[in-house]
């Protein structure tokens, strides 16, 4: 995929976007999103999101020249984490919290993930923003979370498993669908917290009243 209107001064993009409101252009991009949740990256057309939206396909060229470029887009406007503010005082607490965070949009991420799955691995671009929107805020928030543990006193900073509570946590995510058939929920995840989280950093696993 190219990325020259990417490389545009930031004044042509500026103006290209102004046409449009940013509740519009969400509007844009949550359908984008949800088709591809759906019907897979490569079925996807700007046809079909200008159908879903009430918009004319001009619109859509207009403001990204092309359906990587308005994937990507989309991805990035996405870049917020979801745990951020989990702050209990308490890391067994706070990666509870993580863990029914993630039960909470596990299904929509999960399915995107598996929908742009192929897609990614041949546009470098696609897979950065990816990273970007789904993985990138969730492991910097996480990483804050096991650090705030550490400064308590709860866990040693050279614990063996902190570095690999990401993958943990994500990895099950992930796995989840394709071992059990079935999405990682609030609750399967909390329990994995308890049996497998805690007990590899060395916490208790009995809950906080």
């Amino acid at each position: 995929m190219t990325s020259q209107a990417a490389d545009r001064p930031e004044t042509v993009a500026a103006s290209r976007r102004s046409k449009i409101s940013r509740e519009r252009e969400q509007e844009f991009f949550d359908a984008v999103l949800e088709q591809i949740r759906e019907c897979g990256y490569e079925a996807v057309t700007m046809d079909g999101v200008a159908a879903s939206t009430r918009c004319s396909k001009s619109t859509l060229y207009r403001q990204w020249k092309t359906k990587p470029q308005f994937v990507v887009a989309a991805l990035r406007s996405r870049r917020v984490s979801k745990f951020e503010g989990i702050d209990t005082g308490s890391l067994a607490d706070d990666l509870r919290e993580v863990a029914r965070s993630a039960g909470r949009w596990s299904t929509g991420d999960t399915k995107l993930l598996q929908a742009l799955g192929h897609a990614v691995t041949q546009d470098a671009e696609l897979a950065t923003a990816l990273r970007e929107a789904l993985v990138h805020p969730e492991i910097a928030a996480l990483s804050e979370i096991l650090q705030r543990g550490v400064e308590r006193g709860e866990i040693a900073a050279d614990q063996p498993a902190l570095e690999y509570i990401p993958c943990q946590l994500f990895g099950v995510i992930r796995a989840r669908p394709v071992v059990d058939g079935e999405y990682a929920d609030p609750d399967y995840l909390v329990r994995f917290v308890d049996a497998v989280v805690l007990p590899a950093l060395g916490l208790t696993s009995g809950r906080s009243t």
